[in-house]
């Protein structure tokens, strides 16, 4: 019982640390963003406990967490939801109801959680779906690609590529009465990374070149090759997205070994000649003044890390590294940043370079806006933040799909 009642006294005081740990001035609800910060940041201190003792990996905490999120495919008066796999990748539909004289859009959605966690069929990324579906009538497609550590790089990448080409076949079009021209794509944090790589690749190739009309990335994180860009800096704590939670869960995806995650922690992780490739994420070069303040830019430290990871190099895990004419041709574009996030930067310099590669952009930038929001839109968690980023984008779409 004195066990009980210390652990209990003990969790307490943490929890109460960390509600009333400072929130920047400007944060809409700020109790709400501080009861969720916190009990991130206790899910990754227990985290790291379990991971220490032997009981549960680190990332295995947040899985587990995450599949308390998970709903099954109900149907309602205006949607049918159908969980089915193409090949062996799980997707879920959201197909309209109502009859619709002319073929629909369709969308495709790439779920958030660092590569490591989480799924298209969790309660907030379903609720986004079905509004999506209903409010657009269009075809939603969400993508339940693998995750790391178990399946690497580029494993979630692959899932995401063969269930877009599988649906762009003329007869699966057919089937589910979708217009060719119509097709969008639509990711957040690292289901926006996904995005954009797919974007890339497809408009690559001769067969599917110019098939994505538009793509749509929420607060997405765009490179790993620099770990130190301002808003690393400003938000390494949070709030909800901290640094070092960040950097553990997406190394996962290259690797396992806490060798890479502690390069990556210090920005010592690039190999020798890989130094051409800082130009094309140098904020000094790409972020607005605003964001710059009075930060240095420093090069990062190459050739520390001993060990030898290829993907570190590769634009389908970064594809801001990717060349300008590579940048050129992409579809109709829709980022959304938010100020108080720890990869905040990363959209804001895609922005740019997007734009001097005379890619058509539309950027909404959330004043007080923070990571994950748009997880944050169902009782008791919701935020009206989460709600109003989801407007924007629909809005969007609404007009370019």
């Amino acid at each position: 019982m004195g066990h009980k009642a210390l652990c209990f006294g003990f969790s307490c005081v943490l929890l109460a640390y960390c509600v009333y740990s400072p929130v920047p001035e400007n944060i809409e609800e700020p109790w709400k963003v501080r009861l969720m910060d916190a009990l991130i940041k206790m899910t990754s201190l227990v985290a790291t406990l379990f991971e220490n003792i032997g009981l549960m990996k680190y990332e295995e905490v947040f899985s587990t967490l995450a599949t308390v999120h998970l709903t099954k495919p109900i149907s309602d008066e205006n949607i049918t939801v159908i969980d089915t796999n193409f090949r062996d990748i799980p997707v879920r539909l959201y197909l309209p109801k109502r009859k619709s004289e002319r073929q629909r859009p369709a969308i495709f959605f790439i779920h958030g959680g660092a590569f490591a966690f989480g799924s298209c069929k969790m309660s907030a990324y379903d609720d986004l779906n079905r509004w999506a579906a209903n409010k657009l009538d269009a075809v939603v497609v969400g993508i339940d690609h693998r995750l790391a550590p178990q399946y690497q790089f580029p494993a979630a990448l692959e899932d995401c590529v063969f269930v877009i080409k599988f649906f762009l076949r003329d007869e699966v079009l057919a089937e589910f009465g979708v217009d060719p021209t119509r097709v969008g794509i639509m990711g957040e944090s690292s289901g926006g990374a996904l995005t954009a790589i797919v974007s890339q690749l497809l408009q690559n190739d001769p067969e599917f070149k110019d098939r994505i009309k538009a793509q749509v990335l929420i607060y997405p994180g765009l490179q790993s090759i620099d770990t130190y860009l301002p808003s690393h800096r400003e938000y390494e704590h949070g709030p909800i997205l901290s640094r070092e939670m960040t950097i553990k869960l997406a190394s996962l995806y290259v690797s396992e070994d806490t060798a890479l995650f502690q390069a990556i922690l210090k920005n010592e992780h690039m190999p020798e000649g890989s130094g051409h490739l800082f130009k094309l994420v140098n904020w000094s070069d790409f972020l607005p003044e605003k964001y710059k303040k009075n930060h240095v830019y420093t090069e990062p430290i190459l050739g520390k890390l001993s060990a030898s990871y290829p993907a570190l190099v590769d634009s389908r895990l970064s594809p801001l590294i990717v060349s300008d004419a590579q940048l050129q041709n992409l579809p109709l574009t829709y980022i959304l940043t938010c100020e108080h996030d720890l990869i905040r930067d990363d959209g804001l310099i895609y922005v740019t370079r997007l734009r001097n590669a005379g890619v058509q952009v539309s950027h909404d930038h959330v004043e007080g806006g923070i990571h994950g929001a748009l997880s944050f839109t169902r009782a008791p968690v919701s935020l009206h933040l989460g709600l109003r980023i989801r407007d924007k984008y629909i809005s969007w779409l609404e007009e370019n799909l």
